[in-house]
């Protein structure tokens, strides 16, 4: 796990403690979750800046100039990302299904990306994991940012898995095993193992607003 900002350990208790909260009301409705998590969309504000700030805080002990930040990239990406997390996680414990791209039918992990950036974001991506792994833009591991995209080799093929990274060295996805679409640690043996890269996907004002 990178290193977080000492002041900034409060906001991430609170946004685990967000965590555990919807984690444990899967029973409820869909629409009731994504009511909540508008609902506390401010601490998931509080809870990307300091996402963004522990970052940027440890480039600059490695580095004498940084690269550029999501935020540079892609000017609106804070409120992209935002979206995409609410988005994302409001979605937690809908079921797997191969092929699947609607809470209804539930989702395999491509699907479940796809429908979350559309959503969100208004953002049309491709089928396939792979596929989907050819756009944006490369991310190093140490520069992670909430609303990335991370993959792994699941299948004894490069990209043949894909989720959406949350931070504090999390991402969220749909696997096929686990009990559906859920939070995992990025930093377990399965998956430091497999993972392939990270794509941070532009915003829905530029070109790229259909990959199709």
């Amino acid at each position: 796990m990178r290193p977080i900002l000492h002041h900034d350990q409060e906001s991430f208790c609170l946004a685990q403690d967000l965590w555990n909260l919807l984690n444990g009301l899967q029973t409820h409705g869909l629409a009731f979750r994504i009511r909540l998590m508008h609902f506390l969309k401010p601490l998931f504000i509080v809870f990307l800046a300091c996402c963004s700030l522990a970052c940027q805080a440890a480039e600059a002990t490695k580095q004498p100039t940084t690269p550029a930040t999501a935020e540079q990239a892609y000017p609106d990406w804070s409120g992209l990302a935002q979206e995409v997390l609410i988005s994302a996680l409001s979605l937690t414990g809908t079921k797997y299904k191969f092929g699947g791209s609607s809470p209804e039918t539930g989702f395999d992990c491509s699907g479940f990306v796809r429908y979350v950036f559309q959503q969100a974001a208004s953002l049309t991506l491709p089928h396939g994991a792979r596929a989907i792994s050819q756009l944006g833009q490369a991310v190093p591991l140490e520069q992670l940012q909430p609303g990335d995209l991370v993959f792994f080799n699941t299948l004894k093929t490069a990209f043949s898995h894909v989720g959406i990274y949350i931070g504090d060295n999390r991402f969220i996805h749909a696997p096929t095993a686990g009990g559906g679409v859920h939070v995992v640690n990025m930093g377990d043996e399965y998956w430091s193992k497999r993972f392939n890269g990270a794509r941070r996907i532009g915003s829905a004002k530029s070109s790229d607003s259909n990959y199709q």
